[in-house]
């Protein structure tokens, strides 16, 4: 049986072959036009060729989003909202993986002139100046999910890190806890240099100092386990007893770059016979699905990761009709989510 064809669903609709291509295309039509051509579609069941629709359109109705590691869940709720926009649109959703190197990053926006996509949202980990001279050299628009100078003049969505590093410390001095330790990750990226920033401003706002501060080399699960050891081993957390005698230590709280460095920190924890968080608590940042699926559940600061990729969604498809407007930056603002791991 020979596949439906574009002529035969305009005889079936009783119009002509452009106005089908009108309505396939979402072009303006008549209410009476759009439902003639739409039931023809399902009694033939024609697919539309996107190739031959990309050729003549000069489009791939197919866009990209590249982050660091596609296996972290703050990026796969952001995928998701970044796919459930473009969808809606019309529009195929690539993931690809950056990694941890600029140098990859640079890559791949300079790959977008293979014409293999038509926009691009990037999450980057570490930005430099070629990394910013490739997005404004971009054959095809660019949208950061993150923080970029905005001498770049480019469309960006970021996380107020600073501000939800204000909430988890508040939150922990409203618990009685005040021995603080921090643990990051590589302080070279984009949101370790910014909460690092955070952390810092938040704990002098309350007159504080930190019991520790520690760089882990990755975001990462693992990362977190070996940063528990460095910090747990450097410190006497004076713990004997959970509860009340057990706040008499040193350390009575840690706050963590993100949710995968908290669970790890919190498994280092439990090896050393710790109760979350009876004698440590421990807030995460990122509030991704983790911080509920752990035990005990995770108090994480919530940066809005779903809302930032539908942000950027927006963003990049206004773009793509409009390449001549004013670049906007917007800043999505966090809530802290408050679960068993603090008091």
């Amino acid at each position: 049986m020979s596949r439906p064809t574009i002529a035969g669903v305009a005889r079936a609709a009783g119009v002509s072959v452009a106005s089908v291509s009108r309505v396939l295309n979402g072009l303006p039509a008549t209410e009476e036009m759009v439902e003639r051509v739409r039931r023809a579609v399902e009694e033939l069941g024609y697919v539309p060729d996107s190739r031959a629709r990309s050729l003549k359109v000069g489009r791939t109705f197919q866009l990209t989003l590249a982050v660091a590691d596609v296996g972290n869940p703050v990026y796969v709720t952001m995928m998701r909202a970044v796919e459930e926009v473009v969808s809606a649109a019309g529009y195929r959703l690539v993931v690809t993986t950056t990694g941890p190197d600029v140098v990859d990053e640079v890559a791949l926006v300079r790959g977008m002139a293979r014409g293999y996509a038509d926009g691009l949202v990037i999450s980057p980990l570490r930005v430099d100046d070629d990394l910013i001279k490739s997005i404004r050299e971009c054959e095809v628009p660019v949208v950061v999910a993150g923080n970029v100078p905005s001498s770049a003049g480019v469309d960006t969505v970021r996380a107020n890190s600073p501000k939800g590093m204000l909430l988890a410390v508040d939150h922990l001095l409203a618990t009685g806890r005040k021995r603080i330790a921090f643990v990051n990750g590589p302080v070279d990226t984009v949101p370790g240099t910014a909460r690092a920033k955070g952390f810092a401003d938040a704990m002098k706002a309350n007159g504080l100092r930190a019991v520790a501060e520690v760089e882990a080399g990755d975001f990462t699960f693992a990362a977190g386990r070996e940063a528990g050891v460095e910090l747990l081993s450097g410190l006497d957390t004076g713990v004997r007893s959970s509860g009340a005698e057990a706040r008499g230590g040193r350390l009575d709280a840690v706050i963590a770059a993100n949710d995968l460095l908290a669970v790890g920190i919190m498994h280092e924890l439990a090896t050393r016979r710790l109760v979350v968080p009876d004698d440590v608590a421990v807030i995460g940042m990122d509030d991704s699905e983790l911080a509920e699926q752990c035990f005990p559940p995770l108090t994480s600061v919530n940066l809005g990761s779903a809302e930032r990729g539908r942000r950027a969604a927006e963003l990049l498809l206004a773009r793509i009709d409009d390449d001549t407007r004013t670049p906007r930056r917007i800043v999505v603002q966090p809530t802290l989510s408050v679960r068993r791991s603090t008091p």
